[in-house]
């Protein structure tokens, strides 16, 4: 008995040590990929405070241009993901960086209106298949008991990008001037080198899968890959399904039309935030800082719910509760009239909207067997990330014809409470079966 117990220890140990490496391997470098990949999508936001009176931007107009990055990105989506699959998350990953990152400095050199469209819609395009395409390569390294854990410390790049990116965004507009340039230009031509350098670093040491990783032991490579090939034998897809025909598969639309209205709080946030604060009566830099506190709850609710989801075992639940307080919170911010109130209130509502990306990404990437996972995470993250598009339109639209943004937080929390009543709708029925045909089983299947 003593001898069992020793060797069930000596494997709990090896096993987490194996995590334990492979985690400080990847995580770090991919948050910080998905940090840079926030502030490029994001920064024009801030930009946005000075550059749209110099490029004669609407409230419509901007909206339109910042949501055209995730037309290019939706477009892209598929066929960047079936990529990664055939020419290897190394390779892939690196070249989104590298071509999103010269495209988003390219966006200092905008003219007016047309120009800023089409420049947008070129970053999101060259952009696409890297947010599914690392949940992608998640499920290559991690057991599912893990995944909503370290998908969580992925998606924790999200609310961070803005923790980090305000403030920086807020003192590069000081730099209007400089050598004859404006701030908003300095603002994107200075936060779009990371993208480029990291992808560099990405080609040059990062490994596909487990098998490749020269920095596991033989053993530690032999468990990982036995692992995750008991998760696709107890899961098996019936059959092979072809990657357009996903379009058709109930589990992408349900999921999609799930994610779309859950993100799209979140981008609503993310994007009009700076300038609903600035309306405060804050300088540049006071902007900048105040902007991070709902997303310091994010940050909050990413890390915290994406563990509880995990060591619970359950991911339906949680994604709706968090789309429920996210509702909750806008709600209030939409309604109260003093600015501390309705910070607080938007603090609340950042908690539930990140809260509930690491148990919902983990359930999307559990929904696909190992055949269908490219195709059908890239059509879910396709679909849904119209959200994107969707939000900084519907939230430029309704300022526009209102001058206010109370109706616009509202509108934001409704398509929260929806996407979280769905969700729930979803499981009671076949939602909670992984894979077409497949029996159902508790979430997750452990």
């Amino acid at each position: 008995m003593n001898g069992t117990a020793h060797d069930d220890g000596a494997a709990l140990k090896f096993e987490r040590a194996t995590i334990f490496k492979v985690r400080h391997r990847c995580i770090p470098v991919l948050v910080l990929g998905f940090i840079i990949c926030m502030i490029d999508r994001v920064n024009v936001g801030f930009a946005a405070i000075t550059a749209n009176k110099d490029l004669g931007l609407t409230a419509s107009m901007y909206g339109t241009g910042a949501g055209l990055l995730f037309i290019g990105y939706s477009i892209f989506e598929l066929p960047s993901n079936l990529a990664l699959e055939r020419f290897g998350a190394r390779r892939w990953l690196a070249r989104i960086m590298v071509t999103w990152g010269v495209l988003s400095g390219a966006t200092a050199f905008v003219t007016g209106p047309w120009s800023f469209y089409a420049v947008r819609f070129l970053v999101g395009a060259a952009e696409a298949g890297f947010f599914p395409g690392v949940v992608l390569y998640l499920t290559y390294w991690f057991p599912k008991r893990y995944r909503a854990s370290y998908i969580g410390l992925f998606a924790v790049g999200s609310p961070l990008a803005s923790v980090i990116g305000s403030p920086i965004s807020g003192l590069l507009l000081n730099m209007h001037g400089f050598l004859g340039f404006k701030g908003w230009q300095w603002l994107y031509f200075i936060e779009a080198l990371p993208a480029v350098l990291l992808g560099i670093w990405i080609f040059l040491f990062f490994a596909d899968k487990p098998g490749d990783a020269r920095w596991l032991s033989a053993q530690q490579k032999a468990w990982l890959e036995d692992e995750l090939e008991k998760e696709r034998v107890q899961h098996p897809e019936r059959s092979h399904i072809p990657p357009l025909h996903m379009f058709y598969d109930p589990r992408v639309l349900m999921l999609a039309l799930i994610f779309f209205l859950t993100i799209v709080p979140s981008y609503g946030v993310v994007l009009w935030l700076p300038q609903i604060v600035r309306s405060f009566g804050l300088s540049y830099v006071e902007t900048g800082f105040v902007s991070t506190l709902p997303l310091i709850f994010g940050c909050i609710g990413t890390i915290v719910f994406a563990k509880t989801s995990d060591w619970m075992r359950e991911r339906v639940w949680h994604s709706a509760a968090m789309a429920f307080l996210g509702f909750a919170g806008l709600a209030s911010g939409a309604l109260l009239s003093s600015p501390v109130p309705q910070l607080l209130a938007v603090c609340i509502a950042a908690l539930g909207i990140w809260g509930l990306k690491g148990p919902w990404l983990a359930l999307i990437s559990e929904s696909f067997g190992s055949s269908t996972a490219a195709a059908g995470i890239a059509l879910v993250s396709t679909l849904g990330q119209l959200g994107g598009f969707a939000a900084p339109y519907m939230v430029g639209v309704i300022m526009e014809a209102t001058g206010s943004y109370r109706i616009a937080l509202l509108a934001l929390a409704v398509q929260s409470l929806a996407g979280g009543i769905i969700l729930l709708l979803w499981a009671k029925g076949f939602g909670r079966s992984y894979h077409a045909g497949a029996a159902p089983h508790p979430l997750p299947a452990e």
